[in-house]
């Protein structure tokens, strides 16, 4: 079940540029690093590709990480993302 949050109350424990890169990288790279990350702790991803909203919500709704807040501001997308507990492979 998602939360809502503000600004203030996400604290963010690692973060990903994946500015720049297409579909599938930036889901690919964000696999990679909350595999090595603790549950509970939250990633916090910028990306340009326009497709990264569809795949961040897809992603996260397989593998039940939380997808905490999606931000949009002119050409960047910001994502939110909590570690599961017992995240599903795919």
């Amino acid at each position: 079940m998602s939360q809502a949050y503000s600004d203030s109350q996400i604290n963010i424990d690692e973060r990903l540029d994946a500015k720049g890169l297409n579909c599938p990288l930036p889901v690919l790279k964000t696999k990679v690093l909350l595999n090595k990350m603790h549950p509970g702790q939250v990633l916090y991803v910028e990306a340009t590709d326009p497709h990264a909203v569809i795949d961040f919500e897809a992603y996260c709704a397989r593998t039940e990480h939380e997808l905490i807040k999606t931000v949009k501001s002119k050409d960047l997308f910001e994502f939110y993302i909590r570690r599961a507990e017992h995240a599903k492979k795919i």
